[in-house]
């Protein structure tokens, strides 16, 4: 098993975020990856993706 990247774990998440994850890069991650990894991951991008909305509303509104 090799292990994953940043870089790929980034554009993982990413994708999965988004909702375009193919099913031969899930798998892959299951094979490769680990789990908290992609846990943090998500979490991160969760927290930005929460953080953009409410600085964008703050500025429309502002």
């Amino acid at each position: 098993m090799s292990k994953q990247s940043f870089f790929q774990i980034f554009k993982s998440v990413f994708a999965a975020f988004i909702g375009v994850q193919s099913n031969k890069n899930r798998e892959q991650d299951f094979k490769e990856g680990s789990l908290k990894y992609f846990i943090i991951a998500g979490i991160l991008f969760t927290a930005l993706f929460v953080m953009s909305i409410i600085l964008l509303v703050s500025t429309i509104l502002g």
